[in-house]
């Protein structure tokens, strides 16, 4: 089992450094739309390329972060009902669920997409937009999303185990998301350090 969760570190490790680095992906998707829309409306010109590469960069960030997103515990969660339960009951709910939904689901879509990718990538398809892009970078992106979060299932399978065996504690994967209230807290807190810092200061 020990081996196990260091594999699970090791998945965990893989798509947090992935999810982390794509997530850069965002900010360039919304430079080039910006860039995109002031060119087409101030100097009427425009590029299918350019508004296809923003697609790209939204498939990218959606796929390949969604398994950070699962590490994080960053999901939607309906807890009206589980909420009410133990903490090890809600883990059993989690691990049936990656197990009889999550798995599947992925391991499917991998199944499917991977010839769907590969035969994209053989025929070099282009856009059929004038001046668009390759099609195969967007494709690939559907497998390799999907084996990602393939492995981030059982990363949480294997720590949800471990965790019912006594091997690991919950902070491992019941990572708390702040709420906004409590972001907007730390901010005014923060705010209020750096005002007496000042005060300090100017009395000193």
């Amino acid at each position: 089992m020990h081996f196990l969760i260091s594999l699970s570190r090791k998945i965990d490790t893989i798509n947090e450094k992935i999810g982390n680095s794509i997530s850069w992906a965002l900010l360039l998707a919304v430079i080039i739309c910006t860039l995109n829309s002031v060119a087409r409306y101030a100097l009427n010109a425009s590029s299918n390329a350019w508004m296809e590469i923003q697609w790209y960069l939204y498939g990218a960030v959606f796929l390949l972060v969604a398994p950070y997103t699962l590490q994080q515990n960053g999901h939607v969660r309906i807890d009206v009902v589980a909420g009410r339960f133990s903490k090890r009951t809600q883990v059993w709910i989690d691990l049936l669920s990656f197990i009889f939904f999550l798995l599947p689901m992925a391991g499917l879509i991998l199944y499917l997409g991977t010839p769907y990718a590969l035969h994209s990538y053989t025929r070099h398809e282009m856009s059929g937009n004038a001046g668009g892009l390759i099609e195969w970078p967007a494709k690939i992106l559907i497998p390799l999303g999907f084996a990602l979060l393939l492995l981030q299932g059982f990363s949480e399978i294997i720590k949800r185990i471990a965790f019912l065996r006594g091997l690991i504690d919950a902070s491992s994967f019941d990572k708390h998301a702040k709420t906004a209230a409590e972001e907007v807290e730390e901010l005014r807190l923060a705010n209020a350090d750096k005002l007496r810092d000042q005060e300090r200061g100017g009395q000193a």
